[in-house]
């Protein structure tokens, strides 16, 4: 019903910057939240950062100062712009939105493929 498709991520030096993108589309009647989590080898999912259809956004603390969050809710995508980016912040990350779907009262979460950033040099 509801797909998202993430940016190509990439390689990147450390200190250097990434910008990527999460396009939703289906069956969307409203999305309220939409955001960013990442899986490094090893490790479980965490959360990196999310933004409420209000503007209201969170981040984790090992990304504060470095990373933004921002929607455009007229094309239902999400954008994570990385800067000073460090190898930890090496991971697979994950496009995430709670969407309520037409013809629905309640909101589903959704996932998108995933997108690989390894900061190495």
């Amino acid at each position: 019903q509801v797909q998202l498709v993430e940016s190509a991520g990439g390689l990147v030096q450390p200190g250097g910057s990434l910008r990527l993108s999460c396009a939703a589309s289906g069956s969307i009647f409203r999305i309220y939240a939409m955001g960013w989590y990442r899986q490094a080898p090893g490790k479980q999912r965490e959360l990196v950062a999310t933004a409420t259809n209000g503007d209201s956004t969170n981040y984790a603390d090992s990304v504060k100062g470095r990373f933004t969050i921002s929607r455009d809710n007229a094309k239902n995508t999400v954008y994570l712009q990385m800067n000073s980016l460090k190898p930890e912040d090496t991971a697979v990350y994950y496009c995430n939105a709670h969407v309520q779907v037409q013809s629905s009262n309640y909101y589903s979460t959704y996932w998108g493929q995933g997108t690989q950033v390894t900061v190495s040099s």
